[in-house]
This record gives C-alpha cells, structure tokens and sequence, in this order.
C-alpha cells in the first residue's frame, strides 16, 4: 500500500476520503483523511457489544493541539453550524493506512507522528504520538469526545450523570449510566477532570443522505504530556479496564508479527494482491463462540454501517476465505450457517441489534451449495462435506416442494419465488411497501443457481457413495437445463431473459444472467456463452463494474445520491457494482479460454478497481459506482463483496492462483507483464 498523497489536496479533498480499521470482532474505527468526521459511523472505537454486532460508537473523536514556543497549534478538526473548528487539517502533511492508519502533522517548532491501533480480538484502541523533530520539547493536549450510542443513533444532551472517575495513576473510568456503557480510558500523561457537553457536530453525509445530522458530544476531561523529542505517548480506550503497559507490549508484538507476514507474504505474491488480501481481512470476523471454545467464522457484510451477512459471506465465500487459505474458518462458517437452516432457507442477514437472523433471500441457500462445493473442491475434505451432505439434502428438498418466501419448482424443473412485498434476491431495494425491483417469478440468477447446486449435490453425493441421491439430483439437472435454454432465451435479443412469470417475461438487460455462464456448472448451453457476454460488455461493462442495467432501458438511472427513496431507486436500476466483474470475468474465461490475450483484458478491466484501492479507497473497495462517467464511488466505502470477487478475479484469472495462504507454490503461467505465484488444490 502506497502512502495516500495529500500534498496539494484541499479540504474537501481530504474529508471525501475515508480510512477504515478493524479489529476481526466487528468493531472497528473509521474517518476521513484528516480526521473531521462525516458520518455518525465514524470514530475511532466503535466497539461490538455482542461481537460482531450490537455495535456503539464509543470514542467518536479526539482533539488535539500542540504548543511550542511559537504558539499554538490545531491537529484535529470538527464541523459546527457555519464554521469548521479547530482548523488542523492546515498541519496535515502526511498519511498511510497500512500497516495501520498513520498521521504526519507539521508546525512551527514540530514534526508529529500520530498513529491508531486497534487491539486484534478486543474493543481496544490505542492513539499514540510521536515527536519526530522538533524543540527541545513540546505540551500536546488531547481532549477525548466520547458519543457513547448505537452506530444507528446519535447522542444528545441529556440531564443524566456522567461523570470520570481516576481508578488508578493512568486509569480513567467513566461509569456506566441507565443509557451508556462504561469506558476506561488509559494513559501516561496527567490528566485533569474537565466534564463538558460540545454541541452541534454536523455530520455532513448524513444530512447529504436525508438523515438527522447533528449530535452533542462528551468530554470527560483533557490528558497532557510534555514531549521530548524522539519520546512517544500513549492514549488507550475499552470498554475494558486496561493496563497501557500490556496493550503497548501486545502493539510492539504484532507489529514485529505483522512485519514477518509481510515480509513472507511480499515473497511470494505481487503488491496488488497483498493489498487485496489485506482487504479481504477486515471483513471476517468471530462470533461468540458456538459450541463453547470454537469461535464462529462471519462476514460483516459492509463498513462503516452494515451488520454479518450470510448472502455476502457465501457469494464472496472465495474471495473470503478460499483464496487467502482461511479454511479453518471457512469450514467454520458453513458448519455454522447449516445449523441455522429453516425451511430449507440459510440466513441472509444477522440484525445489528442481535435479533433472531433474518431469512428473506431465495438465492442464499443456492449460495451455500455452491460454497460446500467449492470448499470440497479446494480441500477434499471428506468429513466436513459428509456432515453438510444432509443440509444440503434438506435445501433441495424444499425448493422441489415449495417453502417460505413463495419459493417454488414448477413441472419444467425450474425455480422461482413469489412473496408479495419481499425482496427475495440480491437486489432487494426496499422503500416503504414499495419493492424497486420486485423480480417475482423465475429469476435468471435463480436458476443458473439452482442448475448449478443440484449437479454440486449429484457430484458431492456421488463422491460420498450415495449413488442413489447422485442420480436423481443429476436426472433432475439434466430437467432444469433443458427448460432453462427453452425458456429463458430471448432469441430477438442473443441474451436471457431477466425474469419468466407466468405471463410474460421480462427483457431488461441486466447483468444477472452472467451467472449463467459464470459459476462452477453453467445452466446456459455453450454455444449461447459468447453472445451473452458480447451483450454484457456492450450494454453493462462500466470502468468500475457492471451497470444492473442498460443505458437504453426507459428506467436507467445513472446518478446515484439524494436521500433514500431517490438512492433506493437507484440502487438497482444502473448503478455499478464492482463485484460483477468477477463473474464476468470467469464466463469471459469460459467463453475465450484462459490465455495471454484473455488475462489481459480481464485485467485491463480490474485496473480501475485496484488503482482506486491503493487511491481514493485508502485501501478498501466501494459498494457501488454511479452508471454514468465519471463512475463517482457511492454507498458504503468498503464492501466485502467488492473486494472479494475482485480478489478472487485477480487471483484467479488473471494469475492463476487457487489460495494463496498459508502456502503457495510458483508455476510456469505467467500474466502479461508480471510473474505469477500459485497454489493448486489437492
């Protein structure tokens, strides 16, 4: 990862970019580049109460300021009615994200490193300052602003106790209230008892986004240090009682941790994969520990706002987990999703507030099929595919006899659901009772879906000795893609058609059908692939993904912004999403064969999206990108989708890799321009 320059970078180029942190629990820290938070999200301890979810904004943001002989000086920045306060983005010179988010302040009379580390596995974070040159010592103050709410909510003030409380020499502790959590806040400087309300932060996103933007923030106090030159300093904040000598020694250790991995890593693979695989990182995350002592592999599905998502996890499930040679853990989450099964149906989302999941996909077991497969395929391992076999089993079952969300098979073999007033496939946009894109019937990607888990089940089945079950799940394939060809194919437009109801289907030319061609085992007959994509590439292929619709529908819409029911509208009707190149890029391969001239137009395609990565993504992905050039990035800033198939993409088609973690192994392929390093299944 490149340092991020911001030399010449104005303000508003500075808070259009936003950094993220996380600690593999579901907490997390984020902002801008210079700090001045735009979004309620944002702070820099936003801890998971019940990791991965139930997540507060506990530490929203520090301020900071720096005296030397020649006066005083702002680091930090906020946002007031009419005005911008303190003004330290003027002294920001310098910032990186990796290994960890990095600040380079400069004045007159100083040169000042500051640096945050989330604690790995913990609701922990650490601040610490480093006076790199300078006189012969400076005074840095830093006021900690506590918001002490749920991600969703914003803080107000209240008439409540809030109080600081010194518990030991370094030890601050803020009790716990009827409406906020306790908070310890640990350092090694002297700290002075100083409770005050600051009023009206704006968080320009949020009003951006037709939401309530405006929020009262606590100070418990001020923490001050003499800093000499060369000398660093330490601001720690958990929801933990914590001693500032072990979380420094634990930094210092994954530092020297992270600096081997790295350097075994860089060995092996070349700088856009590393920066992927770092990507892909923040995304997995532990569950409580389900049986007692295993902790449970799950996917927060997008920064800063979204909760795990059991669709994300397994559409992404290569670029998650295969790929980086998280196995483990891969293992992990589909052993943990089968034992949620309901109906035949695998949890699309887990709520933030820690309710009971939510199952309103008819895509996510269809999705977990095919993850099993490509599980087994990667590691052959017996034992676990036995133990998933019977939900599996139970799945298809279901969708041949019809289940919840209107889910039914039809006496052609083919898959559809019909259930008023849900969204039951990935683009699921929602305002109100009013479903932008409703799609009900026989969906394109259902049924490429549905052709693609029955011959995975015939295959897994036959490989586990169940002969019986082999064949008739293989009878029925062999059903659904004879109907699926006849009934799908717009021969007026060489493509599929999006949708088949029972009167009528439905033309729109959207990107979903490339699944067709895409996955494991495609439904569509080969010699359709090459029209397809030639369609795809004409009417979708944006810089920055696939458009989720033409240009010439009467219906597209470009532009994505405003409040919700105008981004909702949106959503689904033009805007591009990166993840799409993935399957474009695997039926492109299917289609021209994997040769010099095919990986380098798949790669020509990813560049946009690597270079915005180690750029204006300060190292992570975006959900979505506006239809229309310049293709703006829109939506959450980092999206486990996005960096997922992109990873998978990159490392798969373009250089050939299977999994790169924990081992990998140099072949002969080499990609245009570049050596490649891969590791094949057993």
């Amino acid at each position: 990862m490149r340092l991020t320059n911001i030399s010449g970078m104005n303000f508003e180029g500075l808070i259009e970019r936003e950094w993220l942190a996380t600690n593999g629990q579901g907490g997390y820290a984020c902002s801008t580049l210079c700090g001045l938070n735009t979004r309620k999200y944002h702070g820099l301890l936003v801890a998971a109460m019940s990791p991965p979810v139930r997540r507060m904004v506990l530490l929203s943001h520090v301020e900071e300021t720096v005296w030397t002989s020649h006066g005083e000086f702002a680091l930090s920045c906020n946002e007031y009615p009419g005005a911008i306060y303190p003004r330290g983005f003027q002294h920001l010179r310098a910032f990186n994200v990796d290994p960890f988010p990095r600040w380079a302040f400069q004045g007159e009379g100083f040169t000042i490193e500051k640096s945050l580390h989330l604690m790995p596995g913990e609701n922990t974070v650490c601040l610490s300052y480093s006076l790199l040159t300078g006189e012969k010592s400076v005074t840095l103050e830093i006021k900690a602003l506590l918001a002490l709410r749920g991600i969703h909510e914003l803080m107000y003030q209240w008439n409540s106790r809030l109080a600081a409380e010194v518990k030991r020499d370094g030890l601050v502790q803020i009790p716990a209230s009827s409406r906020t959590p306790e908070v310890f806040l640990a350092h090694d400087g002297e700290f002075r008892s100083e409770p005050h309300w600051y009023l009206n932060t704006i968080y320009r996103r949020e009003n951006e986004r037709g939401y309530s933007g405006l929020e009262d923030l606590w100070k418990p106090g001020s923490f001050r240090w003499t800093l000499a030159p060369g000398q660093t300093v330490h601001l720690a904040c958990s929801m933990e009682p914590l001693e500032l000598k072990r979380v420094c020694t634990d930094l210092e250790r994954a530092r020297e941790n992270f600096d081997r991995h790295t350097a075994i890593v860089r060995s092996e693979v070349d700088e856009e994969l590393e920066t992927l695989l770092k990507a892909a990182d923040a995304f997995v995350v532990s569950s409580p520990a389900e049986p007692p002592d295993q902790g449970t592999a799950n996917v927060i599905s997008q920064y800063p706002w979204s909760s795990p998502s059991g669709r994300t996890a397994l559409i992404g499930f290569n670029g998650l987990f295969l790929v980086p040679g998280r196995l483990d853990e891969g293992r992990s989450l589909l052993l943990s999703l089968a034992g949620k099964l309901q109906d035949g149906l695998i949890p699309t989302d887990f709520p933030e507030s820690g309710a009971a999941p939510q199952y309103n996909g008819a895509d996510t077991s269809l999705w977990f099929i095919n993850a099993v497969g490509e599980y087994f395929r990667l590691t052959d391992d017996e034992q676990t595919a036995d133990s998933l076999l019977p939900t599996v089993e139970k799945i298809i079952k279901a969708y041949r006899e019809g289940t919840r969300l209107g889910i039914f098979c039809d006496a052609d073999g083919l898959v559809g659901s019909r259930a008023p007033g849900v969204p039951t496939s990935w683009m699921d946009a929602k305002v109100g009772d009013w479903v932008v894109t409703p799609r009900q019937g026989r969906t394109v990607e259902l049924n490429a879906l549905w052709f693609n888990a029955l011959r995975t089940a015939s295959s897994l089945a036959s490989r586990l000795g169940k002969s019986g079950l082999a064949q008739e799940w293989e009878t029925l394939a062999q059903k659904t893609q004879a109907s699926f060809n006849r009934i799908f194919w717009n021969a007026e437009l060489n493509c599929c058609y999006d949708v088949v109801e029972d009167h009528g289907s439905d033309p729109s030319i959207r990107p979903n059908q490339i699944l067709a061609i895409s996955l494991p085992y495609p439904v569509l007959a080969s010699q359709r692939n090459e029209a397809v994509v030639r369609l795809v590439l004409n009417e979708l292929l944006t810089p920055m993904g696939l458009r989720t619709l033409s240009r010439r529908d009467p219906a597209y819409q470009g532009r994505y912004g405003g409040n919700v029911v105008s981004r909702d509208r949106t959503q689904h009707q033009g805007s591009a999403y990166p993840w799409l190149l993935g399957p474009l890029a695997a039926a492109y391969v299917r289609t021209q064969g994997r040769n010099d001239d095919s990986v380098m137009k798949i790669h020509e395609w990813l560049k946009p999206c690597l270079q915005y990565i180690s750029g204006d993504g300060v190292g992570q992905l975006c959900e979505l990108c506006d239809g229309d050039a310049p293709h703006a990035s829109r939506g959450a800033i980092a999206s486990a989708l996005s960096v997922a198939e992109i990873l998978r993409c990159y490392a798969n088609e373009v250089l050939g890799i299977a999994t790169v973690r924990p081992k990998a192994r140099p072949i002969s392929v080499s990609a245009p321009g570049k050596p490649v390093v891969t590791s094949t299944p057993k």
